[in-house]
């Protein structure tokens, strides 16, 4: 394998944003290189389902109007040109940009996100809203220090994570005389003031204090206050099994009672500190587009992510021939490199719209009708079509998302193993989970589908799935068993 050939695999496998840092590094040590300045509007690549591939692999409804069409990237300024798709063994440092590469792209570098990245820096955190408070609360010096020690081991959900022994224990080590002679009772007494800042149920030690906490800080005339007060105190491990004939039995009160009480604690939050902590969203940026265009299902690359280096042509007119001076084989090294990337990031994107193109094409029904559609399909039923190694497709899917119109999707999304059904044919897993979720759905509250009768109902459908199956496909989509799905009416 050539060095060449390895870094188009590294680029190929890399996601976008891992691209650009790639493409900037190289800008920085290579002075060959560099953006283009050309304020010109980029021509988007397209390329749609011919009406012989949609014959071959899906067939559709032919239209009056044959829209498809496939457009190829083109140059976008004097100085970029055109490269050739095979990559030569080598390359000549002394000859010319026109002598190696015929066709080319340019792209559109995609914009600086730093400055909406530094908006977000001042955001509080959950400490800084209970030091807040601590500080307008009246507290000794001694009590301000407990406070703050207590403070720290909050985590984000607004549970504390450190036992108040290990408090009283680090004081006890302190070589202040003071703080030795704290006492437990003091930290504890401490941590119940904190126990009543903002948000309820903050500096809980578990699920049941936190909601008890939050219970306290309700008017005491709240309908069945006392009833769910005594749920979470002794019978919360009971309520979060959804034995409820169980906590019925104990507590000695009727199922309009529990219900009403269920509904009471329903209304707290189990994690307090969610409310305040901030939550850095993610972004995607998909790398291709998928539309329907005139009845014509498209694939278009995404050209806010597109990098568009070029020669700087002042460097490269200064190298100069059958010279072998340090400055001159320095120049042509770099040129060479420059010249290794750029073709390098345009098989990236010849690949990725190859194999964007095939999963289309494939999966078109899954595009019109939902993931109840999606058909089976491996790396290599991509890997033959475009004639290139599974290993290529598993590092061209990697990273790289498709926004179509029912989301944004992983490529390796679109890749599913496939389970018989009784017509001898084969169903997706991804159709299948889909199935289950809908099914779920539509399930009574009171009386939750088991896994068992989950597989029955698909065995009806024609198709074939073992049980255990089931609750392997059920605990990847989140979803709890039927014991934990019941509900009171």
């Amino acid at each position: 394998m050539t060095p060449q050939l390895q870094q188009a695999i590294r680029l190929l496998q890399l996601s976008s944003l891992d691209l650009q840092q790639e493409v900037q590094e190289a800008l920085d040590s290579n002075p060959l290189l560099e953006n283009s300045e050309d304020e010109i509007k980029i021509e988007t690549v397209v390329q749609s389902l011919d009406d012989k591939e949609r014959e071959q692999i899906n067939p559709l409804k032919k239209t009056d109007n044959n829209t498809s069409s496939e457009s190829e990237l083109a140059p976008t300024n004097d100085t970029a040109s055109e490269w050739n798709n095979d990559i030569p063994v080598e390359l000549s440092t002394d000859s010319s940009w026109d002598d190696t590469f015929q066709h080319g792209p340019s792209t559109q570098h995609s914009p600086d996100h730093s400055t909406m990245e530094s908006n977000d820096t001042n955001e509080e955190s959950l400490q800084d809203h209970l030091n807040w408070q601590l500080n307008l609360t009246p507290l000794s010096e001694i009590d301000q220090l407990i406070a703050v020690n207590i403070i720290d081991g909050i985590d984000n959900n607004g549970y504390l994570t450190v036992d108040l022994n290990d408090v009283h224990q680090h004081f006890q080590h302190s070589d202040d005389a003071q703080l030795k002679e704290i006492e437990i009772d003091e930290i504890e007494a401490v941590l119940r003031r904190i126990q009543q800042f903002d948000p309820p149920g903050v500096a809980a030690r578990n699920l049941s204090e936190c909601l008890g906490i939050q219970l306290t800080q309700l008017p005491q005339d709240t309908p069945y206050i006392e009833t769910a007060r005594t749920i979470v105190e002794l019978h919360i491990q009971l309520l979060g099994t959804h034995d409820y004939r169980g906590i019925m039995r104990k507590m000695r009160i009727t199922e309009s009672q529990l219900q009403k009480a269920i509904s009471l604690i329903l209304r707290l939050s189990p994690q307090p500190g969610a409310s305040i902590t901030p939550n850095h969203a993610e972004y995607i940026i998909p790398d291709v587009f998928v539309e329907k265009i005139n009845g014509y299902w498209q694939v278009r690359l995404n050209s806010d992510n597109a990098v568009n280096l070029t020669i700087n042509n002042t460097y490269a007119g200064l190298i100069k021939r059958a010279d072998n001076s340090d400055d001159n084989t320095y120049l042509k090294n770099h040129l060479q490199e420059a010249r290794w990337l750029i073709k390098s990031i345009q098989s990236r994107y010849d690949t990725l719209l190859k194999v964007s193109k095939q999963i289309l094409a494939r999966q078109i029904d899954f595009f019109e009708y939902g993931e109840l559609a999606m058909k089976p399909m491996v790396l290599q039923d991509i890997a033959e079509a475009v004639e290139m190694h599974e290993s290529t497709i598993s590092r061209a899917t990697t990273q790289k998302y498709m926004h179509t119109p029912n989301g944004i999707f992983e490529l390796k999304y679109f890749f599913s193993s496939h389970v018989s059904t009784s017509d001898g044919g084969a169903a997706s897993s991804t159709a299948i989970r889909a199935l289950i979720k809908k099914i779920l759905e539509t399930e009574s509250p009171t009386k939750p589908l088991s896994d068992n009768k989950i597989a029955k109902l698909l065995g009806d459908e024609g198709i074939n799935v073992a049980r255990r199956t089931i609750a392997k496909y059920r605990e990847s989509m989140g979803i709890a068993p039927s014991n934990e799905r019941k509900r009171l009416l």
